[in-house]
């Protein structure tokens, strides 16, 4: 048995679908920034904080599969469901980045 062709998987992928991944993606970027400037903006500090982006990114990656990827993430998605969960370090590092910020502007003198 000799190993799946990368190219034959790769073209079984509808590439309008995968154009439309931008969109979904810069989706699950303004969901991890709102989440960090609520964290921020209500004072959440430590596990509360990252509870709440990982509550944010489960409720964002439901949205896009059931509204968006209609059930099906493997046709939309390469990496299929564990890709539109993983909530990528990118979107990691913006939900710390606008939490931070957030806190540092409302909470300043308490």
């Amino acid at each position: 048995m000799s190993a799946p062709n990368p190219d034959a998987a790769a073209h079984r992928i509808y590439m309008l679908n995968v154009q439309h991944n931008s969109a979904l993606m810069t989706v699950k970027f303004l969901s991890a920034c709102f989440a960090g400037a609520t964290a921020g903006i209500l004072g959440l500090q430590n596990w509360l904080g990252f509870a709440l982006f990982l509550v944010s990114t489960l409720l964002t990656s439901v949205f896009i599969y059931a509204v968006n990827c209609k059930g099906r993430p493997a046709k939309y998605i390469p990496g299929g469901l564990w890709e539109l969960v993983n909530p990528g370090q990118d979107n990691m590092f913006s939900f710390v980045l606008t939490w931070t910020l957030f806190f540092g502007i409302v909470h300043v003198y308490d």
